[in-house]
């Protein structure tokens, strides 16, 4: 059973007491104990081993496979199995929410969760469902190579979110999917801090590419030549091969059915944007001059622009204003934040655009969109960030903690929604629980007109009239009353805060501290339309396509663009509204140290995730004054062993009277509630009690079927051999008589034949006469001697035996013997064989007279 499998408490809920001592002193004895699964219910808490687990394979993939929740150790397999077995048997659409900070393994448990959906997947075979259930596997290499990236906490961090949609058939198979992207780390892709790389594909270009495919691109395989990507001074990383994950990405893009062509695109932007980070410029008089000319050719060519174009939207910018059209020539500063952007949004744009590109390949084509409409069914799978608070925290961490705040919020909602639900349904009075309800804080962020995004969008409007100082001081100005925010100027007390430049929100996970810098400005997320012009006048149509905007004529008026802050929100929005809509499961993922030890458990940082996860609250719902619910069929089947009465079956009612009778007869009654279709423990010593009990009659269970089980078999055995022998009997007498039937039709005139039947071929026998024929055919040799002999008068018979023994002897040696011919044997005394035969027969009788003998013998030599 999931809650007591001999390393700690496999089930948090069923914990005694429920404290953060208790939480944290269990999950520490798992983690030591190599179990790196805990349940809260059928929430799953998964704690990064930092090393290779063998716990993955085909086999567990078949002991999870079908099976409820309960009947094996916690494993991520049985979330997936959960969620898939709901889809499938009840046609709701579910979906598994995986959270947890940076480096807790929230991107391998999302691989692990696509790997074991597409293991118990399509099993007829059909070659479409393989081909999707691979384009979904595939597209994480492509993900992973533009959206990850190496940080102080992970090396392989996603540094955006990603939700998909997979479709499911009637059958359970799935038929396509489509991929959503949230917030983009563009910042990564011009700054990163020491100690941390830029996207891997900027690495992998670099290490795996050949010599004459960089020589192309005009880049040489040094990480410092280019400035993008040598800031963290990190570019080798162990744990990574970037030669390697670069043919696994070439791989990836062709199974996803990328162009030579577009692949081509991909890597001369990536290198585009790698020598853009070497662009530099120097004052002159009012403009800036580019200090390289050469980096430019190589920009351009790269982008099919021209160079001309290129060098005017980096050092000038093109204004319409009242029907005229105006030059702006840029400072230094201005140059090189233009730079910036424009790197910052060719990369966002390539990336969103390979999502578009992945979700082609695996969207459910025309024809089997009609076909499948209606008829398929979902699972969503969320793989985001969570809650960051790093030394620095700047709009980024802003975004990802409002995140985590919108989904900590509905994680509450749907796990009290489904206790409050279950227990209606069931009878149960509903025990009120407290819990941090951060309703408040998401309101503190998205509120119209209040909220900080409201005032920041506020502060966007007036370009260059408000600066990042004087949006602190709008925020302390209507957010003063706040209780979770805060700053110098409201709180001068914290020393720790500086003046107009820091403020703090009390998120549900703790106070994180925001630095104002850089938030207009990421907020506004602004790139001159001189840029977007540009690249939509590429000769390059996959480049083109990336920048549709880029067709608008330089006196249209548009409306002023969403902001960054606002686009986030509305997509947070969606994302929880279509949450809301599934069947949620939840992973949880914990990292254990920031040292990627496998044996080093700190606790004072795990305690903060449990905290900012909100596990020891969700245990709390979870109880809700019970420890443990089981339908009644189910708990019958594990338990009935334990009493007389409802051993080995129970034919006095229905499972509820079972288990009535069960908890009776064990002295239970008082500690159990009985719902409409679920029976309801309080204590985990009850549970236990019932385990251990359990427990001791198993052997003996297994010793009584074993006896059963064997003595089946002998007697199946038994019987296979009696079939067996009469089966063999019958086919012999079968065989026998079918020969004996041939034999006949073959010999049945035989004895009408001149040679009475020598000449006939005798049917080959079966293997149960062929000792029998050869006596038969002995028989039938006498009896064809007899036909023959019976012919010569029974007075010839001696002479018949002399011949016989004559042709025996003489045959082959002799050519005539006088076989045709009677033997008379005193041939002297014939006349016709000799003229003086009354001669020799008077001499003879004269001798007999005198010898005394009766007749003239015949000579034996």
């Amino acid at each position: 059973m999931v809650g007591h499998d001999g390393v700690g408490i496999g089930d948090f809920v069923l914990l005694e007491v429920i404290d953060k001592d208790h939480f944290m002193q269990n999950l520490e004895k798992r983690f030591s104990g190599g179990c790196i699964y805990t349940y809260i219910g059928e929430v799953c808490v998964s704690v990064n081993p930092y090393r290779t687990v063998n716990i993955y394979d085909q086999e567990q993939v078949n002991k999870y496979k079908g099976r409820e929740i309960f009947e094996n150790p916690p494993h991520i397999f049985a979330i997936a199995d959960s969620a898939h077995k709901v889809m499938k048997q009840q046609g709701r659409d579910t979906c598994i929410v995986i959270s947890g900070e940076s480096g807790s393994g929230k991107t391998e448990a999302s691989k692990i969760i696509m790997k074991y959906i597409a293991a118990v997947t399509n099993a007829g075979g059909q070659q479409e469902i393989e081909r999707v259930k691979n384009v979904l596997l595939q597209s994480n290499a492509i993900l992973e190579t533009f959206g990850n990236a190496k940080t102080n906490r992970n090396d392989n961090s996603s540094r955006f979110g990603k939700y998909m949609d997979i479709n499911f058939d009637f059958k359970g198979d799935p038929v396509g999917g489509n991929i959503s992207n949230y917030l983009l780390e563009k910042s990564r892709v011009i700054y990163q801090q020491p100690g941390e790389r830029n996207f891997h594909s900027f690495y992998q270009l670099l290490f795996g590419a050949s010599d004459s495919d960089l020589s192309k691109l005009r880049l040489k395989n040094k990480v410092d030549n280019y400035f993008y990507v040598n800031q963290g001074n990190a570019a080798s990383v162990r744990s990574i091969s970037d030669r390697s994950d670069y043919k696994a990405t070439q791989s990836a893009f062709r199974t996803l059915a990328f162009s030579d062509h577009e692949i081509d695109t991909i890597w001369r932007i990536v290198a585009a944007i790698l020598h853009l980070g070497n662009v530099k410029f120097r004052p002159d008089n009012e403009s800036v001059k580019l200090d390289d000319p050469g980096v430019l050719d190589t920009i351009s060519g790269l982008l099919s622009v021209t160079n001309q174009e290129l060098r005017r939207a980096l050092c000038e910018r093109v204004i319409a204003a009242k029907g005229e059209v105006m030059a702006k020539t840029h400072n230094e500063a201005q140059a090189n934040y233009g730079r910036d952007a424009f790197a910052k949004a060719v990369y966002d744009r390539l990336f969103s655009w390979i999502v578009q590109k992945v979700n082609r390949a695996i969207n459910l084509k025309d024809e089997e969109s009609s076909r499948y409409r209606q008829k398929t069914t979902v699972i969503g799978v969320l793989d985001i960030y969570g809650f960051e608070i790093f030394d620095v925290n700047s709009f980024e961490q802003f975004c990802i903690n409002y995140c985590n705040e919108k989904l900590q919020q509905l994680f509450i909602e749907l796990v009290l929604k489904q206790e409050q639900e279950e227990y209606q349904r069931e009878g149960i009075q509903w025990q009120n629980i407290d819990y941090f309800n951060n309703q408040i804080i998401c309101d503190l962020v998205e509120q119209s007109h209040k909220g900080i995004i409201a005032i920041l969008d506020e502060a966007c409007l007036n370009v260059g009239k408000v600066t990042d100082e004087m949006l602190v001081e709008a925020m302390d100005q209507k957010l003063a009353s706040h209780n979770h925010y805060s700053s110098r100027q409201l709180k001068p007390m914290e020393k720790d805060l500086k003046h107009k430049e820091d403020f703090r929100i009390s998120h549900y996970a703790g106070k994180v501290t925001y630095n104002i810098n850089g938030f207009l400005d990421k907020n506004r997320d602004a790139l001159f339309q001189d840029f977007k012009r540009l690249l939509y006048s590429s000769n390059n149509p996959t480049v083109k396509e990336m920048w549709p905007e880029g067709a608008m004529d330089i006196f249209q008026t548009t409306k002023r663009p969403l902001t960054a802050g606002t686009l986030f929100k509305n997509s947070m929005i969606a994302l929880v509204k279509n949450l809301a809509s599934k069947e949620p499961y939840y992973v949880r993922c914990i990292k254990p140290n920031e040292n990627k030890s496998p044996v080093q458990f700190d606790k004072e940082q795990v305690l903060h995730q449990v905290n900012y996860l909100g596990l020891i609250e969700n245990v709390r719902v979870r109880r809700a004054g019970f420890a443990y619910r089981q339908r009644y069929d189910l708990f019958l089947r594990r338990y009935k062993m334990i009493s007389q009465y409802t051993w080995p079956n129970f034919r006095s009612g229905n499972d509820k009277d079972g288990v009535k009778v069960l908890m009776d007869e064990q002295g239970y009654s008082d500690d159990v509630k009985y719902g409409k279709t679920k029976i309801f423990i309080r204590s985990p010593r009850t549970l236990f009690s019932l385990e251990q009990k359990r427990s001791r009659m198993i052997p003996g269970i297994v010793i009584l079927l074993q006896k059963q089980w064997r003595g089946a078999i002998c007697r199946r055995r038994y019987k296979k051999m009696k079939a067996a022998l009469t089966i063999m009997r019958v086919y012999r007498l079968y065989k026998m008589r079918s020969y004996f039937q041939a034999l006949q039709a073959i010999f049945l005139n035989v004895t009408s034949r001149r040679d009475f039947g020598k000449s006939l071929r005798w049917p080959n026998p079966p293997l149960v006469l062929r000792k029998g024929v050869k006596n038969l055919k002995a028989i039938h040799e006498r009896w064809r001697a007899w036909m023959i002999i019976k012919r010569i008068p029974q007075e010839d018979w001696p002479q018949v035996r002399y011949k016989v023994k004559a042709c025996d002897a003489l045959s082959n040696k002799r050519s005539y013997y006088g076989l045709s011919r009677r033997w008379e044997g005193n041939y002297l005394a014939l006349n016709n064989e000799n003229s003086d035969s009354v001669q020799y027969n008077h001499t003879i009788n004269n001798i007999k007279n005198k010898d005394k003998f009766k007749k003239v013998g015949q000579s034996r030599n």
